[in-house]
């Protein structure tokens, strides 16, 4: 009943501050076109001299943001890498064994295989490693830049040693 009472109402005041003869009376004309206001625009912009793009010049490469990427990217790895390896033990012949004999059967001199070896560790053992120093992040420890580098140079060189160690098992 107040609903239909408010609109009953509320019409002829609506239309009264809606009526034409006011928005004309109130209409103030447009002191710039479109056209000059980009042209302002543009001008301004070109004459401060700073660059269209920021992520040309301003934002450059540093170590936590290249790890940051790494980090991402050594995840999906491993998770593509597990896959792909349990898609193959599903599909095709044979058993683990005889897999590893067809891969000593191939003759691979020591120096291929330590590569190969280290090549798919070191994914996991940068990813653990940096996994750890996230999770030090979490705890609220070694958030200031210099330490920013400094466990960022410590994660690679643990992931080195650690892939090299690894690999030559």
């Amino acid at each position: 009943m107040a609903a239909l009472l408010l609109r009953y109402a509320g019409r002829p005041c609506l239309r009264a501050h809606l009526s034409p003869r006011l928005c004309i009376r109130n209409a103030v004309p447009l002191g710039t076109t479109a056209k000059e206001e980009m042209e302002h625009f543009w001008n301004k912009n070109t004459n401060s001299n700073r660059p269209l793009s920021p992520h040309i010049t301003i934002y450059s490469w540093s170590l936590p943001m290249a790890m940051s990427i790494c980090h991402r990217a050594s995840g999906i790895a491993l998770s593509a890498g597990v896959s792909l390896f349990g898609l193959a033990a599903l599909l095709l012949p044979g058993n683990f064994e005889s897999h590893v004999e067809l891969l000593k059967s191939l003759s691979l001199g020591p120096a291929l295989i330590h590569t190969a070896k280290f090549a798919l560790v070191s994914p996991l053992m940068y990813h653990t490693w940096n996994g750890i120093r996230h999770l030090t992040w979490d705890l609220g420890m070694g958030l200031k830049i210099p330490q920013l580098y400094q466990s960022g140079v410590v994660v690679l060189a643990l992931t080195v040693l650690s892939s090299i160690g690894l690999a030559a098992m």
